[in-house]
């Protein structure tokens, strides 16, 4: 395990020590001092403490849900700007679309 896997305080073997996570890079050892954890570092559970849990899943979003919100979103800006942002709110929404279309075509 990894150190930015555990919350503050969580206990953990390091080097042959326990220490306790004080910091996203640190740990403190049971007699009060602090060592630098490197983010490459792997990391063993202290007896009795549980393992972090696994990370969670990515989620997935449904393509055309975002799609369908984006619009509705440009829909309403559209009507609160006057024509100079409705300009710049068309080429934004161009880039935005843009840019979907390129990710599409590398997947």
């Amino acid at each position: 395990m990894k150190l930015n896997q555990l919350p503050l305080g969580a206990r953990f073997e390091y080097q042959g020590k326990i220490l306790t996570k004080t910091g996203p890079m640190t740990g403190a050892t049971e007699k009060g001092g602090s060592v630098f954890i490197p983010k490459f570092a792997v990391l063993k559970p202290a007896d009795g403490e549980a393992p972090p849990p696994p990370p969670k899943a990515a989620r997935s979003v449904d393509a055309d849900a975002v799609l369908a919100a984006f619009e509705a979103y440009h829909g309403t800006a559209m009507r609160l700007v006057d024509e100079l942002g409705q300009m710049a709110l068309a080429a934004a929404r161009a880039r935005f679309l843009g840019a979907l279309d390129r990710d599409d075509a590398q997947s």
